[in-house]
């Protein structure tokens, strides 16, 4: 992707905890030179500091269009044109259309986790077409497979990416830049730590890292991690629906009203 004996230049959204800092920590390990994008500078400044290599911490909210394509700028110009660019950035809590309040919640959750993704491709897409070489990846979750009682925004959410990455995809065919869609299972994470429920097929962040960067490197269309959540997604798929509604109406639900 990037020119022999150069380093490979990474960016990530979501960077400051969770998966989005195991992968900061995966491609520094390599050599890459990383963009590192989230709302906290703090948490970012101490993982750089820990990290070998050269990198940039960029404050901005996925949320915010304006204050990414500033963020996109700086890195471009410190180190050029990214090989990849992983829209990790993502927000989870539970919602009940019922309650006025949730609405707030909503958009929020499709903000960050839907148009944020958007938001951080639109920077780097023509350069890349331009460049005839990339990746693109949008981190979804297997929640985007079916909507999920009292996660509503949530599945919207990665429905929404997993959609979004498919035509993305397509508009790039034959331009050199892949777009690869990712969909975890669970992730040992401070966003899954609070969740009240099991989660069967759990993964450390880090062994998470290191299977997504597989799946980079290779360029692969669509992925989900674990691969034994693989298989709940494609069972997922096919479910009737009679089935679907009368075993997840008894499913755990993640709390509501978590700051976002």
């Amino acid at each position: 992707m990037t020119e022999p004996g150069q380093p490979l230049r990474v960016l990530i959204t979501g960077a400051s905890s969770g998966l989005g800092e195991a992968l900061a920590r995966h491609y520094a390990g390599m050599g890459a030179r990383l963009g590192l994008i989230a709302r906290r500078a703090e948490p970012m400044h101490a993982l750089v500091a820990s990290l070998p290599g050269t990198h940039q911490v960029l404050v901005a909210d996925v949320g915010d269009p304006l204050a990414l394509r500033g963020a996109a700028s700086q890195f471009v110009e410190a180190f050029g044109v990214p090989d990849i660019v992983i829209a990790n950035a993502g927000v989870s809590v539970g919602t009940l259309t019922e309650y006025a309040e949730d609405v707030d919640a909503f958009d929020r959750v499709l903000r960050t986790n839907l148009l944020g993704m958007v938001a951080t491709f639109q920077p780097f897409v023509e350069a890349m077409r331009r460049r005839g070489s990339g990746r693109l990846v949008g981190i979804a979750s297997v929640a985007g497979i079916r909507g999920l009682p009292g996660a509503g925004a949530y599945s919207a959410s990665k429905a929404g990416a997993l959609a979004y990455l498919e035509s993305l995809r397509v508009e790039l065919h034959d331009s050199g830049v892949k777009v690869v869609s990712v969909a975890p299972g669970y992730i040992r994470t401070p966003m899954t730590a609070i969740n009240p429920y099991p989660m069967p097929f759990i993964l450390d962040a880090d062994v998470a890292a290191q299977r997504i960067a597989r799946v980079i490197e290779r360029g692969d269309r669509f992925a989900v991690t674990p691969w034994q959540m693989g298989w709940v997604a494609k069972l997922l798929r096919i479910l009737p629906r009679s089935v679907f509604d009368h075993v997840f109406a008894r499913a755990g639900r993640k709390p509501r009203g978590l700051p976002l």
